[in-house]
């Protein structure tokens, strides 16, 4: 069971996270909502779409230009208190891994907090139990933030984004924050190379009987990229294949740049497995 701002989702429940960035140098919008107009008209675009969660991140995952938490908050924190005076119902996540700005955020009317570089910032866990709010717990393999891996080299990489993400769910709810309200992630291509992302997306199934519930990002990453050989803007066939799988294997939220396709795909899938019925059925019915 899975809960997020009262709403409480069964485990056969896929959910869409609907990337939001505020940055003027995103890997794959180049930009396009670094302002807030454009910003506000993809949220209430993936809301019309469905998404379940927006995610709203102020800072670029690659290296780049230094920003600072000060920074980071002009940057989301007004929006976020925006969004949720317009959808006072609507799930919101701020990508961050700064307690600082995670609590600014959960003030202004955050609900998750997307903690993308795995616990380096120990105090956020601490603000999750102070406001209640849902945390993210991802696999980065120890990573410095917006640094790109080099070399990166596991045992068994499933078996530590397992050991990994579990601990620190673990000492979430040890600091008091809902065990309900906790997602674990392995966080592709975030310390690790192509092989190590597909052999989680092949493995996820492992994960997912941890009995956590389990967030994924793929959405047009440089391991689809490098699978199929394909720039930034021709991997969506890439992810959604990957999507499937994981959806397969039980994943239970997609962190997603396109809404409409994922949700189609993540509804097929849940029909196969027998957890939707067909919108309609009339072949050979009629």
């Amino acid at each position: 069971m899975l809960k997020l701002r009262g709403h409480t989702y069964d485990t056969d429940t896929f959910l869409t996270m609907a990337i939001v960035n505020r940055t003027p140098d995103s890997f794959y919008d180049k930009g396009a909502t670094w302002d807030e107009g454009p910003a506000f008209e993809r949220v209430r675009t993936v809301v019309a779409q469905g998404a379940d969660i927006v995610d709203i991140g102020g800072i670029k995952a690659a290296p780049g230009e230094e920003i600072d938490a000060e920074e980071e908050k002009l940057r989301i924190v007004d929006f976020v208190a925006a969004v949720r005076a317009e959808f006072p119902d609507l799930v919101i996540s701020v990508d961050t891994w700064r307690a600082t700005v995670a609590e600014a955020a959960c003030r202004a009317g955050a609900d998750v907090l997307n903690d993308a570089w795995g616990g380096h910032d120990p105090e956020l866990a601490e603000v999750a139990a102070e406001y209640g709010a849902a945390l993210v717990c991802t696999h980065t393999g120890g990573v410095t933030p917006r640094t790109r891996p080099h070399r990166p080299a596991y045992d068994d990489v499933v078996q530590d984004a397992i050991d990994t993400t579990i601990a620190l769910a673990e000492r979430a709810v040890s600091l008091g924050v809902d065990p309900q309200a906790i997602l674990i992630d392995p966080a592709h291509d975030f310390g690790k190379n192509t092989w190590h992302s597909l052999e989680l997306t092949r493995r996820l199934d492992e994960m997912t009987r941890t009995g956590w519930p389990v967030l994924v990002s793929l959405s047009n990453k440089d391991f689809v990229g490098e699978t199929l050989d394909a720039p930034v803007d021709e991997r969506l066939t890439g992810t959604l294949a990957a999507t499937a799988v994981c959806a397969w294997h039980g994943a239970q939220v997609y962190r997603v740049h396109e809404v409409t396709e994922t949700r189609q795909v993540l509804d097929m899938v849940a029909g196969i497995r027998g957890l939707r019925p067909p919108t309609r059925t009339v072949r050979g019915l009629a």
